[in-house]
């Protein structure tokens, strides 16, 4: 991605047409996950089901190994990326505190008392730099 500004937040993509055109397919992909038929067969042979899409080895790797983080950073579209998630049997909670690095109790439990401090840093280069 183009070095812009905004990419210097800490854990955070931002969807910009950049992203887009680079997750096109990977979106295709992430949004067939809605049909049950879908579902079953990508659960069956994911690397099957995934040779359908015009997708980057980046993006199939981070595909099967369900780097939620990477995948978002490759042009997914976070409420497409929830079905994959739901596909797995698993909540959207449990795909966030995946992205966190909590377990899903501790994400669910520091949202019911507000969300994230905004106390910290704020800047990727702020943390690379200490």
């Amino acid at each position: 991605m183009a070095d812009r500004p905004y990419e210097d937040i800490p854990g955070t993509w931002i969807f910009d047409a950049e992203r887009a055109r680079a997750g096109y397919h990977l979106n295709q992909f992430l949004y067939t996950l809605m049909k049950a038929e879908n579902r079953k067969a990508f659960l069956a042979d994911e690397r099957a089901y995934l040779s359908k899409f015009k997708l980057s080895e980046a993006q199939r790797e981070a595909v099967l190994q369900r780097k939620w983080n990477r995948l978002l950073e490759l042009g997914a579209v976070v409420y497409a990326l929830a079905k994959l998630a739901f596909t797995d049997g698993r909540s959207y909670q449990y795909m966030a505190a995946q992205m966190t690095g909590m377990t899903e109790k501790e994400y669910v439990d520091m949202m019911l008392q507000g969300g994230r401090s905004p106390e910290g840093w704020r800047f990727k280069s702020q943390r690379e730099s200490h």
